[in-house]
């Protein structure tokens, strides 16, 4: 069991008295008199039945006890200090929480992460991943369920950016380009035209969405006839079509912006610079109200500046 500790005014009265070396002062940075500071320190030296000042004509000075213990205190009062600022700044940071597609926020917006809490270090993030994020066409009401269904600030939805009534800003276009691990550059069949993807394994990025361009979709625009399709890899998620294509796998075609992650540190490259555009991109999307845009402005503005 921790020892019963004398009053906390008291050891405060003390360490200020033992710095100034004088009652008035140290009353005068307690704000209280020196009367007060005096009758303090004699209570705290009759708790612990030892003296702590010699009292002369010339002033005051430590007794041996007090030099012994006078550094001690002086730390706990720091630390008690910084556990207080640690606890003012609990109570006042904040949360912001975006709603996003799990392939996004996995490939593009958890890489980045770092950037935020460098820029905004009193606000906590927190990401919600969902399948159910905003429908293209959504209005206000829905967005506002939405948000509130995920405990999110703002959503980002893969749309062409309908949602009447809100506040909608373009975050990123979309294009699909194949993509692989640049050791398939070289090797018995390295990747120079498009039909040398004749000798490589396809990997098809089957997640499900609106539009979504396939193989056979790229391969045309390439100019590239008579491939057996039917062969190759399928995955339902991109996370999974991108690391078996930074594993060697073969060539996915997928949403470049997902991949920029792995372009930028070379575990992917893109072999032809043949890209299909999308209709659909990804959209910021809010609540369009002037107390509400200030609350999320940090957010608002950071996502814009990542995807600048």
């Amino acid at each position: 069991m921790a020892e019963r500790l004398p009053s906390l005014n008291a050891l405060r009265a003390f360490e200020a008295a033992a710095r100034h070396l004088n009652f008035s002062r140290a009353a005068e940075e307690l704000h209280v008199t020196p009367t007060a500071v005096s009758h303090q320190i004699r209570g705290l030296e009759d708790y612990l039945g030892l003296s702590l000042f010699h009292r002369t004509n010339r002033g005051l000075t430590l007794t041996a006890a007090a030099r012994g213990c006078l550094p001690r205190l002086q730390e706990g009062f720091t630390a008690l200090g910084e556990a207080v600022g640690q606890l003012q700044r609990l109570r006042t940071r904040r949360t912001l929480t975006v709603l996003a597609p799990p392939s996004f926020a996995a490939k593009w917006l958890v890489p980045r992460l770092p950037h935020f809490t460098e820029r905004y270090p009193d606000i906590n993030f927190r990401v919600a991943a969902s399948i159910n994020t905003i429908g293209n066409g959504q209005g206000p009401d829905a967005v506002v369920e939405a948000l509130q269904n995920a405990e999110a600030d703002i959503a980002i939805g893969f749309s062409t950016g309908n949602y009447p009534g809100c506040r909608v800003k373009r975050l990123l276009a979309t294009v699909v380009v194949p993509l692989c691990s640049p050791d398939l550059l070289a090797g018995e069949h390295p990747l120079r035209r498009p039909g040398d993807l004749r000798h490589h394994t396809l990997i098809h990025d089957d997640t499900a969405y609106s539009g979504r361009p396939a193989w056979p979709d790229w391969l045309s625009a390439a100019g590239v006839a008579d491939m057996d399709l039917g062969r190759g890899l399928h995955f339902n998620h991109v996370s999974l079509a991108l690391e078996a294509a930074r594993d060697g796998q073969g060539v996915v075609l997928s949403i470049r912006a997902l991949a920029e992650d792995d372009l930028a540190a070379g575990r992917l490259v893109i072999p032809f610079d043949i890209a299909l555009p999308l209709r659909q991109g990804y959209f910021l999307v809010g609540v369009d109200n002037e107390a509400e845009r200030h609350r999320v402005a940090p957010l608002w503005k950071w996502l814009c500046s990542e995807a600048a």
